[in-house]
């Protein structure tokens, strides 16, 4: 009996540690923060989080801002989709959303998955990461029948700007019904500013700003989203590793700066991620923080240690 009070104290305490930050984040950001709903999604995953990589995101833009986004990888053994129908968090759909893991899974191997939950909106994600030695061949993956057909129509526009071949990571959004896709490596020098101006424009995406195009040439990964609804490219994102995003030579959002001061002051020495994603009406940007940094985070983004020390 007294050591299943202390392995229910020892499960307890990441979930509580967990939630304090949140709470704290989400203080700074002038976000509600409500235990009722952000405490249920953390302890259905709780049992790993000691060991878990965890992040933070804000971002800006009429669709964006307001929120706090909280993400953590989970254990391989458990469906993170099929937790979070069984307990409440996602509504059971036949939409093929609610296939994809699972034939995702059925087709290759599978590293590692995370869940992404809103403290304002409630769960939203399952990442599935791939191995690092075993990266998928985007034609290989547009052939799963639960796929965007997007993803297939897209391949020559892939190879055509230099996005690469395969695919690192994988992002199913179950509330928006779309698809994150991550290509393995950028062409070398990035993306130049005429290609993303092309790109974008091939896509019906809004004219980039500078801002953009000079994250575009710096960019560690470029990111598309996808969905069942339309035959082409939704979104595209440029993403950049740094240790401090002040010294990017791009402004910062007030509500990013002051995320990062807030993180920076109990963290001075955590990893940021800073992107930059195109709309058809404009772009809005997107800063990611550690709160707890593992050395399988280099995998999950496909990153050298380089990139991250030296990264701009």
């Amino acid at each position: 009996m007294e050591r299943q009070i202390a392995d229910k104290v020892e499960s307890d305490e990441p979930v509580e540690s967990l939630y304090a930050a949140i709470e704290r984040s989400a203080r700074v950001l002038d976000v509600p923060c409500s235990r009722e709903r952000v405490m249920p999604i953390l302890t259905v995953y709780g049992g790993a989080l000691a060991r878990a990589v965890v992040a933070f995101r804000v971002a800006t833009g009429r669709d964006h801002s307001g929120e706090l986004d909280c993400r953590f990888t989970v254990p391989l053994e458990v469906d993170p989709y099929l937790l979070a129908v069984d307990n409440g968090l996602l509504e059971k759909t036949d939409h093929p959303v609610s296939e994809l893991l699972t034939e995702v899974r059925r087709h290759c191997a599978v590293d590692s998955y995370g869940i992404d939950f809103g403290v304002v909106g409630g769960f939203k994600k399952v990442w599935l990461v791939l191995p690092r030695g075993e990266l998928q061949a985007v034609s290989a993956l547009a052939d799963i029948p639960a796929m965007p057909r997007s993803l297939g129509q897209s391949l020559d526009f892939f190879a055509r700007y230099g996005l690469g071949d395969t695919v690192g990571l994988l992002g199913i959004d179950y509330r928006r019904r779309t698809v994150n896709v991550y290509f393995g490596e950028p062409p070398a020098g990035g993306f130049a500013p005429e290609s993303v101006r092309s790109m974008l424009r091939e896509v019906d995406q809004a004219e980039p700003s500078a801002q953009m195009l000079e994250l575009g040439q710096r960019a560690f990964g470029i990111y598309v989203t996808l969905n069942w609804e339309s035959p082409q490219v939704e979104r595209i994102c440029f993403a950049v590793a740094t240790t401090d995003p002040t010294e990017l030579a791009v402004p910062l959002d007030p509500t990013v700066e002051r995320f990062v001061t807030h993180v920076r002051e109990s963290e001075p020495h955590t990893r940021f991620v800073y992107a930059v994603a195109s709309q058809p009406d404009g772009e809005y940007y997107k800063l990611q923080s550690y709160y707890r940094w593992q050395p399988e985070v280099l995998d999950i983004m496909q990153l050298s240690d380089r990139a991250v020390a030296d990264p701009v």
